[in-house]
C-alpha cells in the first residue's frame, strides 16, 4: 500500500509522570496520580497524529529487540501507521524518555537515545521515498548516522520528483549544531524549530531574525514555534504572524510533533501557508491536553471543528 507522508526519525518510548507539586529533592518520593508508559520520539508522533487524522503515513527508524521496541511498534501499527521501516536491531536498546511534569513548570527529560543513533539512510524504503508526497525528518541532532551527505543526495532526489521536505530538530546543545543542520538545510521547504532551539542554533533571541539565518542557510521555509506565544512564517515574498488557539493546559509533551502533524496535514489537502499554521496550531492546541505525547491530539472531524468554532489570529507583516 503506498503513502503519502514518509516520516522518518526518532522512535521512543516515554514514562510519563501525572504534573507533581514539586521535583523531589535527594533521597526524597514525590508521588505523582499516576505514571504511564507511553508513545514519544518525533516520527513516531508526527506518524500517529497524521494516522488519527486520516493520512495515508509509514515510519522509519530504529528500535532495540526488547519490549519498549515492541510498544512502539504495537501502538502505531495499532493506530494505522505502516511500520514496515521499522528496524529492530540487535545489540542495543530502544529509546527511551523519562518525563516530569512539575506544577507551573516546563517539563524536565532524561532521556537515553538507544537505537535512534543507529538509524542510517540505508534504514529508509526507497519505495517510500518514490511514493510520499512528503518526506518528514523528525529528531534531528540526536540522528547521528544520518547526518551525511548520502541523506542530502537522498533529500535532493525526493525533491526533484515533487516530494516536499520538512526537517526538525531536538536536543541542541550548542551554536556548534549550526553546521550540522545547515548541511542539510538546502534540500528542506520547511524547517520547523521552536524558537528555543533557534536560539541554541543561531545566538539570537528575536525569530525573526533566527528564521533570516536559516533562510540564508538554505531553507526555503521557515516556521518557528513559540509555545503560548503562538507561531512564525517565514518564507518567499511572505512572512505571517500566527497567534494561539484557545485550550486547557495539562503538559507540553508531543505538542511540537502535533503542530508538524497538523502542518503537514494541511499541506496535504492543499492549504496555503496559513491554512497550514491553523492545522498545525490546531493539533498543537489539542495535544497539550494530556501528560502524553498523542492521547489528546485531535482526530480530522474534531480538528475541523474546532477551527470553525474558534478563529486563530494570523495576520501578514
Amino acid at each position: 500500500m503506498g503513502i503519502d507522508c514518509l516520516c522518518t526519525g526518532i522512535l521512543f518510548s516515554d514514562v510519563v509522570c501525572s504534573p507533581v507539586e514539586r521535583a523531589p529533592d535527594e533521597g526524597e518520593l514525590v508521588a505523582p496520580e499516576r505514571i504511564e508508559l507511553s508513545l514519544g520520539g518525533c516520527a513516531s508522533n508526527t506518524a500517529l497524529d497524521l494516522a488519527r487524522l486520516g493520512v495515508s503515513v509509514g515510519v522509519s527508524g530504529c528500535v532495540g529487540q526488547d519490549v519498549f521496541g515492541r510498544f512502539i511498534m504495537d501502538q502505531l501499527s495499532g493506530g494505522g501507521v505502516d511500520i514496515g521501516g521499522i528496524h529492530r536491531l540487535q545489540g542495543i536498546h530502544t529509546a527511551c524518555t523519562m518525563v516530569i511534569n512539575v506544577k507551573g513548570q516546563d517539563r524536565r527529560f532524561i532521556a537515553s537515545p538507544g537505537a535512534n543513533t543507529r538509524f542510517a539512510v540505508d534504514h529508509i524504503p526507497a519505495r517510500w521515498v518514490q511514493q510520499a508526497k512528503v518526506l518528514y525528518i523528525g529528531g534531528y541532532l540526536m540522528l547521528l548516522a544520518l547526518e551525511t551527505p548520502q541523506m542530502v543526495d537522498l533529500l535532493r532526489t525526493a525533491r526533484a520528483a515533487g516530494t516536499r521536505t520538512l526537517l526538525d530538530v531536538v536536543g541542541v546543545a550548542d551554536r556548534e549544531s549550526f553546521d550540522r543542520v545547515a548541511l542539510m538545510l538546502p534540500e528542506i521547504d520547511v524547517f520547523l524549530p521552536n524558537d528555543d532551539e533557534a536560539a541554541a542554533l543561531t545566538g539570537l533571541s528575536d525569530p525573526l531574525e533566527q528564521a533570516s539565518v536559516f533562510r540564508d542557510a538554505g531553507a526555503k521555509n521557515v516556521v518557528i514555534t513559540q509555545g503560548d506565544r503562538g507561531s512564525l512564517w517565514v518564507g518567499e515574498g511572505q512572512r505571517l504572524r500566527c497567534g494561539v488557539y484557545p485550550t486547557e493546559f495539562v503538559g507540553g509533551t508531543g505538542s511540537g510533533d502535533a503542530f508538524d502533524a497538523g502542518f503537514i496535514a494541511g499541506m496535504l489537502a492543499g492549504e496555503d501557508p496559513a491554512g497550514c499554521l491553523r492545522w498545525g496550531s490546531a493539533l498543537g492546541a489539542s495535544c497539550v491536553r494530556s501528560i502524553t505525547a498523542t492521547d489528546g491530539v485531535f482526530s480530522r472531524q474534531e480538528a475541523e471543528q474546532f477551527m470553525q468554532e474558534h478563529a486563530l489570529p494570523i495576520e501578514s507583516f
